[in-house]
C-alpha cells in the first residue's frame, strides 16, 4: 500500500517552524521506513529542504513542491490547488499538521497537534486564527481518521467539531532512544565553554503568549534573595512576544534573564542536562514535547496542571496553576532548597520518560494507515494501490 504524507511544513533552518510540528514530520520520515517495511511511503517536500531530505532520510520517495512554499500563502495554496494530483496514485493520504487538501478523493489521515486556537484565539493573529480554525475543522470532519498527539487533545477534537469518537484516535509524541543526559566530563567542558552558572532556571519553547512566559518572569521576580538563579529562554521568537521582553524590563530583571533564541536539536540535550530545574507554564498544550525531553535527560520539572501536560508527566513533575505566580514562585523555591527532591524528582522523570519514543509513534501511525487500507479493500473486493 503507498502513502503519501504531506511534508511541506519539513524545515531544517534555525528557527521556530523547525520546532514543534516539524519535529514530529522528522520523526515519521525516520522511523516509519525502518517500522512499516510493508508500506510505500511518498512524501512532499519544500524545494528548500529538497537536498538535506534525500540525504538524511531512506527508503521514501520524493515528490518535490517547486512552488516557494517557505511562504506561509503559497504552501497552503499549494497544498489545497494541487497537493491531492500530485499524491493521486497513493491509497491513503496523511495530513501531518491539522489540515488536508479538501479536494482528496481517497482515504485521508489528519493529525491534530492542538486546538488552542479556539481556546486562546486572541493569542493568534487574525489571518492565522481564521486559517487555523476554518481549515482544521473541515479537515478532521472529512478525514477518515484523526490523530491526536494526546487523550485530551482527542476530547478537544471530538468536543469541538462533533467528530464520532471511533474516528479519533490517540498516538503519543515521543523522543528519540539517543536522547538522555549528557556525560558530565563533556558537559562540564560545554558549560565552561559557555560561562554558565552552577545553577539556572530553563524553559524552553518557542516565545508567544500561550507559553506564559510572563507568568515565569513574575515568578522569578518573588523569589527571595537567596535563589537568585537566572532564567535562560531558550527558543526562537514566534509571534507577539514583546511583551516578554517587555516584563523583562519592567521586574528589573535584565541581568538574570538571558534570552539564548533558537538552538539546533543536538545543542538543546545540553541545555536541558545543565539546567537545575526546567520550568514550562504553559497554558495550554496539545502534548507538551519539552517536559518529556527534560525528564528524558533527567532534569526535574515544573510545570502545569492543565490541558495535556498532567497527562505526559503523570506524577513525575512538580504541577502548579499557570496563572498564579507566587505558587510557581513556591515550586522553584522549594526545589532549589532542597537537593534530595529534586533528585527524586529527577528518576521519576527520567522513567516516566521511557515510556514514549518516536518508533512507538511511527509504529502507532503506520497502524492507522493499514487500518484504512483494510477498509479501502474491503470496499474495492481487491488489492490496494
Amino acid at each position: 500500500m503507498r502513502v503519501g504524507l504531506l511534508a511541506s511544513l519539513l524545515s531544517r533552518q534555525a528557527g521556530y517552524r523547525r520546532a514543534g510540528v516539524s519535529r514530529y514530520i522528522e520523526a515519521l520520515l525516520q522511523y516509519l521506513p525502518t517500522v512499516a517495511t510493508d508500506l510505500e511511503l511518498v512524501a512532499t517536500v519544500p524545494r528548500t529542504v529538497w537536498g538535506l531530505a534525500h540525504q538524511d532520510f531512506a527508503g521514501i520517495e520524493w515528490r518535490l513542491t517547486r512552488w516557494p512554499t517557505e511562504r506561509p500563502v503559497v504552501r497552503i495554496a499549494w497544498e489545497q490547488l494541487w497537493a491531492s494530483r500530485v499524491l493521486r496514485d497513493c491509497a491513503v493520504v496523511h495530513g501531518p499538521v491539522n489540515v488536508l487538501p479538501l479536494a482528496l478523493d481517497r482515504p485521508s489521515v489528519v493529525t491534530v497537534h492542538d486546538v488552542a486556537f479556539l481556546h486562546f484565539p486572541e493569542h493568534y493573529p487574525p489571518a492565522k486564527r481564521w486559517y487555523l480554525r476554518v481549515m482544521t475543522g473541515l479537515s478532521v470532519r472529512r478525514a477518515h481518521r484523526v490523530i491526536a498527539v494526546s487523550e485530551q487533545t482527542r476530547r478537544d477534537v471530538i468536543r469541538a467539531y462533533g467528530i464520532e469518537p471511533g474516528r479519533v484516535v490517540v498516538v503519543p509524541n515521543g523522543i528519540d532512544a539517543g536522547w538522555q543526559r549528557v556525560r558530565d566530563e563533556e558537559l562540564a567542558h560545554w558549560r565552561a565553554e559557555r560561562g554558565l552558572p552552577e545553577h539556572f532556571l530553563l524553559f524552553v519553547g518557542t516565545i508567544q503568549p500561550r507559553k506564559n512566559v510572563t507568568t515565569l518572569i513574575d515568578a522569578l521576580a518573588k523569589l527571595d534573595a537567596a535563589i537568585d538563579w537566572p532564567l535562560y529562554i531558550v527558543g526562537a521568537p514566534g509571534w507577539r512576544e514583546t511583551p516578554v521582553y517587555r516584563r523583562v524590563q519592567e521586574r528589573g530583571l535584565a541581568q538574570r534573564v538571558v534570552f539564548v533564541g533558537y538552538v539546533s536539536p543536538a545543542e538543546l540535550r545540553y541545555w536541558y542536562s545543565a539546567a537545575t530545574l526546567f520550568v514550562y507554564p504553559s497554558l495550554y498544550e496539545g502534548f507538551g514535547l519539552p517536559v518529556l525531553e527534560a525528564m528524558a535527560c533527567g532534569t526535574p520539572v515544573i510545570t502545569s496542571d492543565r490541558s495535556a501536560l498532567p497527562e505526559v508527566a503523570g506524577d513525575a513533575a512538580w504541577l502548579v496553576d499557570p496563572t498564579d505566580p507566587a505558587a510557581l514562585a513556591t515550586a522553584i523555591a522549594t526545589l532549589a532548597r532542597d537537593p534530595e527532591r529534586r533528585i527524586a524528582l529527577a528518576r521519576a522523570g527520567f522513567a516516566r520518560a521511557q515510556a514514549f519514543s518516536w518508533e512507538r509513534t511511527a509504529r502507532e501511525t503506520a497502524a492507522v494507515y493499514r487500518a484504512l487500507g483494510v477498509g479501502l479493500l474491503d470496499e474495492r473486493g481487491g488489492a490496494t494501490a
